[in-house]
């Protein structure tokens, strides 16, 4: 992913990209059922790395599977590149943890930029602390062992209902998370740049008292014009 693409999707909305993405046919790339640990964590912006689960099955998923330096988890942890976010596949089931805190600052520390699971996270208020952005469905307690084992690294996914492939571009805020096709991402950032543009635009105005017809969306004649003074004398 460009710089450039990067910082254009930091600085624009979940919602936004969901009607970016709606225009060009793609309905189901929002993750459904997911919450950000921390609110006020920032905007995370990554591409995906993904690790999935499967339903444990107890002969082959006891804790000493975690001595195995090989374990797809614990390679996930290690091996996630600073700068992408781990996807995770707990199957929307968080019965069970798919991570703790310190999986979750090993990730930190590595300058991973975030993390995603459609499942629960156990120590969660530790992981609300910490500065990474973390998405979640509900805090878990038990140890992922107990329902999940881990199988599969970097392969496409199901996460919360969306399909995520690995090197897709994957943009988190206080709202929550959506999955943006690799070969998009660019021209997807580019018009929600602009469709943000003209929201700031169309708020400021609905502020001052003028009615969303003709306006939202912009049917009335001289919308283009007040727009492009707005604009200009905003820099944007």
């Amino acid at each position: 992913m460009k710089d450039s693409t990067r910082q254009k999707l930091k600085g624009v909305s979940v919602a936004t990209l969901c009607t970016a993405l709606f225009k060009r046919g793609l309905r189901n790339q929002y993750i459904q059922d997911v919450r950000p640990l921390n609110p006020a964590g920032g905007t995370m912006v990554g591409e995906a790395y993904t690790l999935r689960y499967i339903p444990a099955r107890e002969d082959l998923n006891p804790i000493t599977v975690f001595q195995d330096r090989g374990h797809p988890q614990r390679k996930a942890v290690e091996e996630c590149p600073p700068g992408a976010v781990l996807v995770i596949d707990s199957r929307k089931d968080a019965r069970a943890a798919s991570a703790g805190s310190i999986l979750v600052s090993r990730l930190m520390v590595r300058g991973v930029a975030g993390i995603v699971t459609d499942g629960g996270f156990r120590d969660s208020p530790e992981i609300a602390a910490l500065a990474i952005p973390s998405y979640h469905s509900r805090p878990s307690s038990p140890t992922n062992l107990t329902l999940h084992q881990a199988l599969d690294i970097n392969v496409p996914i199901g996460c919360g209902d969306a399909a995520v492939f690995p090197g897709d571009v994957v943009v988190g805020d206080a709202e929550g998370v959506i999955v943006i096709p690799a070969g998009i991402a660019d021209e997807i950032a580019d018009e929600a740049v602009e469709m943000t543009a003209f929201e700031d635009f169309v708020t400021e105005q609905v502020l001052g008292g003028r009615t969303i017809l003709g306006l939202y969306p912009p049917t009335d004649p001289d919308v283009k014009d007040t727009f492009a003074t707005w604009r200009q004398a905003k820099g944007r």
